[in-house]
């Protein structure tokens, strides 16, 4: 198999979080702080653009360079796959073609089994400060249920009426883990309430617990928290294409199916990474009025929460293996 000069440079663009994010997001495990690892790997780390592999002594810039070092796979099948995903052909970058019923049904997102019952994840969010009418809310929105395997958060994201998304998140005491389940589309991320209402602002944060945390501090104030209009981004992806920061898949999608949104609120993590993030998205979204709006207090939204109610929770992240 032959590859061009121009399609390795392209396949060389395309950075190991954002490929395992978008293809294989149940290898994907986060560590927390912007770090994450792989379940096939545990000594895999990914951080800022970059991934080492500890036990082998060895890492790479993007995700071509995993796929060769790390996969077995050799340079041409590695360029292939990746720009293949991507809609790249012969050197040529092709407009990606309208999804069909069939193709749709073939990349069905995998929810996992519910439980009887919500008891566990009540509590784990209650214990973290989250609003009962809040929680409540979403699990009679369907939004927020218990697995009945590992008793996690199953945080769900919809296309209409059509769960597209799952965001999971551990319940056990002190610890807690985090991922997605197979055939998460990252567009259709979790968002409260599920259909924009009056409100012409949106805000936005990293996570599903965030959101419900803003939600939560608006309630103490007094302030009605079913006006506010809220979107996980599921993490932030720093996607770039030409050296400029793109617009995360899940906010560009709510934009365009929710038009009368004018505002645009970002609410990220009060860290280096998010504030870096937040900057970038400011910067490459136009027609709307954009304004970074992080955390008061504590790294995000949950800590500022905590602080609020005087919670004190001390919080592990573990990988699957842990379950």
């Amino acid at each position: 198999m032959y590859v061009s000069k121009e399609q390795i440079a392209a396949a060389r663009e395309m950075d190991l979080l954002t490929y395992l994010s978008m293809y294989e997001p149940a290898e994907l495990v986060s560590l927390g702080r912007e770090v994450y690892t792989t379940r096939s790997h545990d000594s895999l780390k990914i951080s800022n653009g970059k991934w080492y592999w500890w036990s082998r002594g060895f890492g790479g810039n993007n995700a071509l360079e995993y796929l060769i070092k790390v996969c077995g796979m050799n340079l041409p099948e590695a360029v292939s796959r990746i720009n293949s995903l991507n809609g790249i052909v012969e050197g040529s970058i092709q407009k990606p073609q309208e999804t069909t019923t069939q193709e749709k049904k073939a990349m069905m997102l995998e929810l996992p089994e519910k439980h009887v019952d919500t008891r566990r994840v009540f509590s784990y969010l209650k214990s973290r400060g989250i609003d009962i009418e809040i929680i409540n809310h979403c699990i009679k929105q369907q939004q927020l249920y218990e697995d009945a395997k590992y008793h996690n958060c199953v945080f769900v994201g919809f296309e209409g009426e059509t769960p597209r998304y799952a965001a999971l998140r551990g319940t056990l005491s002190g610890s807690v883990f985090v991922g997605e389940a197979a055939g998460s589309d990252k567009r259709f991320s979790f968002a409260v309430p599920r259909q924009a209402g009056e409100s012409h602002c949106l805000y936005v944060f990293e996570s599903a617990i965030d959101a419900l945390s803003f939600l939560t501090l608006e309630k103490l104030e007094n302030r009605s928290w079913r006006e506010v209009n809220t979107l996980s981004l599921a993490g932030v992806q720093k996607k770039k294409k030409d050296g400029e920061m793109k617009v995360p898949d899940a906010l560009e999608q709510y934009l365009k199916d929710n038009t009368e949104i004018r505002e645009i609120m970002l609410c990220l993590d009060n860290d280096e990474a998010g504030r870096q993030a937040a900057e970038g998205i400011q910067t490459s979204i136009s027609g709307y009025t954009v304004s970074i709006r992080l955390p008061s207090g504590g790294k995000d939204y949950n800590e500022l929460l905590q602080r609020k109610r005087g919670i004190r929770c001390s919080v592990k992240m573990r990988g699957a293996e842990e379950r």
